[in-house]
């Protein structure tokens, strides 16, 4: 008998003993099944990734590389998507495909539902801005298609429009659990879709202003965010199952292989902008902020230049990915052009309060604000409002490179980006190599319909086309 327990012991994890009882071989501790808001909550860990990259950083030019200077030099290599379809996306998708087998106990069904539609939309906007045409309606259907045809950006956005709205009409009173970004708060989650609905509007300003203004308006109307409590962030913790990329490059493996870029410090530093002491630290030879040529190789030390601030590296920094601030800019501009009502009184009092906001958001000093504001090159103007507010929103976004890039290529402020070796900032990431050999047919048709057949780092996607 001896023997017998220790062979199904043995193989319990393969087959199971028959001579066990049922409840003997399930750990209540790892759970075969997963349910709905765990599901939901396994895809909000994977939100930080969308910003804790350097690469984000490099496309947006926040960062200079210190040590390896060829990772910044937009070379034309792909990036992978795999990974969001197959983690947080697959989840999501899970759930959406399981509304009659979700708990009610976990909170209202559909908030449930609503909820992993908005995470959806979000990352497939995410994925969309960085590469273009991507699979989207043919996407995550597991065995039944390996090879999901490509959708065009118009249509995604369109859809993500829809989508968004249609959660935010199903949620009822309730909360949900196991939520670690708003703890169930749904009147965050429907103030989140709506912004991001704004936001999503406002980029498509040069390729179709008629959408995009109703688009716009309508998201406003239906309610966004009213202040930095409303956030969408990933908060980290000061535990090593849970902390920040940069803490894990910076302290734990001592790499000073980022100094904030002279790209941003020209654009913060002679007007004093309180934000600069948070994002780095002034250098360690004369204790001036000094930033680094992105680009250009490290020739003296990196005690010459500003590093990371230790707030930007700390175990425990937040992870802005939809703010306050950026819905404040984007009204200025929607103002401004004349989208919503008020014109440049409108507009300036936006500006204004957006730049605020940012900085309390990241916790600057704001001793001498109004000194700051005050300045010819900050203060709002008539004549180049446009240039101001996609600067300052520039500013504001360090840290999520890859919005950060996004509305440069929409604007194309800040104006003092560089081209090292003749290199301008990309418009697009290259789809990942692998799919030209598993999904040939359909990664050649999209290749074909957006750039005539030759994928590169400067192609345009959909709302950017020139």
């Amino acid at each position: 008998m001896k023997k017998l327990t220790i062979l199904c012991l043995s193989v319990i994890l393969i087959v199971g003993c028959n001579n066990f009882d049922e409840d003997i071989n399930i750990n209540p501790n790892a759970p075969s099944q997963s349910s709905g808001t765990q599901l939901i909550a396994n895809a909000m860990l994977s939100l930080s990734s969308l910003s804790s990259s350097p690469t984000g950083e490099f496309m947006s030019q926040y960062l200079s590389e210190t040590q390896y200077v060829n990772a910044s030099l937009y070379p034309q290599v792909s990036a992978s998507f795999y990974w969001i379809y197959q983690g947080p996306l697959m989840n999501l998708e899970t759930v959406l495909n399981a509304e009659d087998e979700l708990s009610g106990t976990e909170g209202p069904i559909v908030n449930q539902i609503a909820v992993a539609k908005i995470l959806k939309c979000y990352y497939m906007w995410h994925i969309t801005d960085r590469w273009g045409d991507v699979p989207y309606t043919a996407a995550l259907k597991g065995a039944e298609n390996f090879t999901p045809s490509y959708d065009t950006q118009e249509s995604i956005y369109l859809d993500l429009f829809a989508t968004l709205k249609e959660a935010n009409s199903q949620m009822t009173a309730g909360a949900i659990s196991n939520d670690i970004i708003y703890n169930g708060d749904m009147e965050k989650w429907s103030k989140l879709a709506n912004t991001i609905r704004m936001l999503m509007a406002l980029r498509l300003s040069e390729i179709d202003a008629t959408l995009a203004q109703q688009e716009f308006t309508a998201a406003m109307e239906d309610g966004v965010f009213s202040s930095n409590e409303d956030n969408f962030v990933f908060k980290h913790l000061a535990d090593a199952n849970n902390q920040s990329y940069w803490y894990s490059q910076v302290d734990v493996q001592n790499r000073e292989w980022w100094a904030l870029s002279e790209t941003l410090v020209e654009k913060m530093k002679p007007y004093d902008d309180p934000r600069l002491s948070i994002y780095g630290d002034p250098n360690r030879t004369d204790g001036d902020y000094t930033g680094l040529t992105f680009g250009e190789i490290d020739e003296i030390g990196t005690e010459e230049y500003s590093l990371l601030g230790a707030a930007i590296h700390a175990q425990d920094a937040p992870v802005f990915l939809v703010t306050y601030a950026q819905s404040l800019f984007a009204m200025a501009e929607a103002a401004k052009l004349g989208w919503i009502a008020g014109g440049d009184i409108e507009a300036e009092n936006y500006y204004l309060m957006a730049v605020q906001s940012s900085m309390e958001q990241w916790g600057a000093d704001m001793t001498n604000i109004d000194a700051f504001l005050a300045q010819p090159e900050i203060a709002y103007s008539s004549v180049d409002a446009i240039e101001k507010i996609s600067t300052q929103r520039w500013i504001h976004l360090f840290m999520h490179g890859y919005e950060g890039w996004a509305e440069y290529r929409r604007t194309g402020y800040p104006d003092n980006m560089v081209s090292p070796g003749g290199a301008d900032v990309p418009n697009r990431q290259m789809y990942i190599e692998a799919e030209q050999f598993n999904n040939t047919d359909n990664y050649n048709e999209a290749v074909q319909r957006q750039f005539g057949g030759a994928e590169s780092l400067y192609g345009n996607v959909w709302w950017d086309a020139e």
